[in-house]
């Protein structure tokens, strides 16, 4: 694995981590519903942070590429986060953020 990778991996970590707690306290919110953006934002980020981690520890020639993209979704799905009010919308927009630059500082 490429030195450099660490934090990264680290970040995209807890990013995932977030958004899946997110995605699963926002089906459980009253108003569900309206979290609909929310929730679809909580499983795309997750899913590429996953996808992210894959190819760093894999030492995939796209990892640059692919963390890019990462950055772009985390950055996406932090700011719909950021417009909700719930605990666990806030702390997932500061994963997402957090996440998106540890992202571009690396494939930099």
């Amino acid at each position: 694995m490429k030195s450099g990778y660490e934090e990264c991996i680290k970040a995209c970590r807890e990013c995932l981590e977030a958004c899946n707690h997110c995605f699963d306290k926002c089906l459980m919110e009253e108003e569900a519903g309206m979290m609909a953006e929310c929730i679809r934002l909580d499983r795309e980020c997750a899913e590429m942070c996953g996808y992210a981690i894959q190819a760093m520890t894999r030492n995939s020639p796209y990892a640059e590429d692919i963390c890019q993209l990462c950055a772009k979704v985390c950055e996406a799905c932090g700011n719909e986060c950021s417009q909700h009010k719930h605990d666990h919308c806030q702390f997932c927009a500061e994963s997402c953020f957090a996440c998106a630059e540890a992202c571009r500082k690396m494939a930099s």
